[in-house]
């Protein structure tokens, strides 16, 4: 078997990073953005900030039968569908400044071709096995049932409803024949079984070397990453895979829509989309460095890379596991040095789910709050479901708005603007004197807040190092209030050049340090102080230059009303009216 090469150096050559691909079929929603998109824009602005070499790539994931379920129930192709969503989504991703390097789709020739070329070499190097078995088969429709094509009651947690290859409502991976009652979800007749030929990938060969790379980070007995710096429920979720025995999985499916099985005897199937889709993280890279002038390989096949997957939960078994075994199998790719998977994010007290139409989709935000992108980015940020599932609620979402943007950030940039334009005619003052312990001991927060901002980042607690960002604000705030410039000015009008000057250069530095969060307010702010284009290396000491003239900046954040609180309650239709009704008494 050909070995992946391991990832050793603490400070990488380059990063790798990918979010999960998603589903064409359907628009994208909080949940989404805040699962596996928001962190990875995150961590990729904070890489780039540090001048670090990085590649983000995604891209719609068009294959599967989630894609022929959607064009049969609107009667209309496959590729209409896709071709619909990949439009829609990328418009929610870009309204909401999710800034890819490359986003690309897996219905595309040169995806089809790579996955084909993929799928032969696994299979000239016996990765798989063929077997024949018994599979649920639709007698109305005339049709073997893929996966998602079947549902029925969740054997582990009771739910109706889960699918042949998950339940949604508990997370756990499953297989048809697990369910009970199983209903096809073309004719809604239960489905008799029939044989069938499919290739296998083995992945009980695999257990030893998979629990030694997840559980201690070592791979061929060398070490790979550092396995405590994996979260807690990912290796859990690997634990309980591996410690219950990994099974033979079906890597091709009786479908007519998707990537054909370039072997002989496997007319009519298509690869299993867990085989096909994670190739289209390589396939996206290409297509990236082809268009850059560049060569893709480095970025999945050096040993000096990264290769870091930001997925929600219900994908951790297919990048921990499945896909890991198809690379070092493959050969000659690197296999992830984290998975960072956040939890779920509910609604309103509610699981967020598409077919029920209870989700905050972001393209009807965008039209909601044009131009205030960064808000909502603040708000998932805040709440972002890293350790457990997180709750959005519109009267959170304008609490937070309000008292911490508006408040707290808004109102501490107008205070300094104001002041400065009225003493000193908006140009920046030099200190008037010696550092008071007061001034010294802002100075030490300015000092130490790029280093907690971006530890926390870099372990990808993207929440504290927001904490940590608005900390230095609120330090800049408290400081402000408490030497009262505007009475000090009265009797030492240089007392007041430094006290200024301190909040300017702690306003500087905090939008360097919440740029990876609110991108537009950080450009906005380092504009108005003539700081752009500053690195991150620049923060931590004064970033403001003297004598600068200050540039006019409107005020940073409206207010949320409680009117637009109600609306948007409203939008979410009568499953919430209980709660619409209370807002509007």
């Amino acid at each position: 078997m050909a070995n992946s090469t391991p990832v050793t150096s603490d400070q990488p050559a380059r990063y790798m990073v990918t979010s999960a691909l998603p589903y064409a079929n359907g628009p994208i929603h909080v949940g989404h953005i805040a699962g596996a998109y928001l962190p990875a824009d995150i961590y990729v602005r904070y890489l780039r900030a540090r001048q670090r070499d990085v590649v983000w790539v995604c891209g719609s994931d068009e294959h599967g039968a989630a894609i022929t379920l959607r064009a049969r129930k609107e009667g209309c192709s496959p590729r209409e569908i896709v071709d619909r969503y990949h439009t829609e989504m990328q418009a929610g991703f870009a309204g909401l400044g999710i800034d890819f390097d490359h986003y690309d789709r897996t219905s595309a020739a040169h995806h089809h071709a790579f996955a084909q070329d993929f799928f032969k070499t696994l299979n000239e190097k016996g990765a798989f096995e063929v077997e024949t078995r018994k599979q649920y088969f639709d007698e109305k429709e005339s049709q073997f049932l893929a996966d998602r094509y079947i549902t029925g009651v969740c054997p582990k947690c009771d739910s109706a409803g889960a699918y042949g290859d998950q339940c949604e409502a508990c997370g756990s991976a499953l297989s048809p024949e697990d369910l009970v009652d199983p209903v096809s979800a073309l004719s809604g007749n239960a489905p008799v079984l029939r044989e069938t030929s499919h290739w296998y990938l083995p992945m009980g060969r695999h257990e030893t070397w998979l629990k030694d790379y997840i559980e201690n980070g070592a791979l061929d007995g060398a070490p790979h990453h550092d396995a405590k710096a994996w979260k807690a429920h990912v290796k859990g979720q690997c634990r309980s895979w591996i410690d219950g025995g990994l099974h033979n999985r079906a890597m091709t499916r009786d479908l007519d829509w998707g990537v054909k099985v370039p072997v002989e005897g496997a007319e009519g199937k298509v690869l299993y989309v867990w085989l096909d889709a994670p190739l289209g993280y390589i396939t996206a890279t290409q297509q990236w460095a082809e268009k850059q002038g560049r060569d893709w390989r480095p970025y999945w096949q050096s040993p000096d890379t990264q290769l870091v997957h930001f997925i929600g939960k219900d994908n951790i078994v297919f990048h921990c596991i499945i896909f890991p075994i198809l690379l070092r199998e493959h050969g000659g790719y690197l296999l992830p040095h984290n998975v960072p998977a956040n939890e779920f994010l509910n609604l309103e007290g509610d699981k967020i789910s598409t077919s029920r139409n209870w989700a905050v989709w972001a393209t009807d935000y965008i039209n909601s709050f044009p131009d205030r992108a960064d808000e909502l980015r603040y708000v998932l940020a805040s709440i972002m479901p890293e350790q457990r599932d997180a709750e959005f609620t519109w009267a959170d979402f304008g609490a937070r708005v309000n008292n911490e943007l508006a408040d707290v950030l808004g109102n501490f940039v107008n205070r300094v603007l104001v002041l400065t334009s009225k003493y000193f005619d908006g140009v920046v003052p030099a200190p008037g004197g010696a550092f008071t312990p007061v001034d010294e001991a802002l100075r030490a927060h300015i000092a130490r807040a790029p280093e907690e901002v971006a530890s926390a980042i870099e372990r990808y607690r993207f929440r504290e190092a927001l904490q940590e960002a608005m900390g230095l604000v609120r330090a800049g705030n408290k400081y402000l209030t408490e030497e009262e410039p505007w009475k000090v000015f009265k009797t030492d009008p240089d007392r007041v050049r430094t006290i200024l000057n301190l909040a300017l250069q702690v306003t500087a530095n905090a939008a360097v340090l919440l740029a990876p969060f609110m991108p537009s307010v950080a450009s906005k702010l380092s504009n108005t102080l003539g700081t752009t284009g500053l690195p991150w290396e620049a923060t931590g000491s004064d970033m403001v230059t003297e004598n600068t003239q200050l540039q006019h900046l409107p005020i940073l954040f409206e207010k949320i009303t409680s009117e637009q609180i109600e609306e948007e309650v409203a939008k979410l239709g009568p499953h919430n009216k209980n709660m619409s009704d209370a807002l509007a008494k």
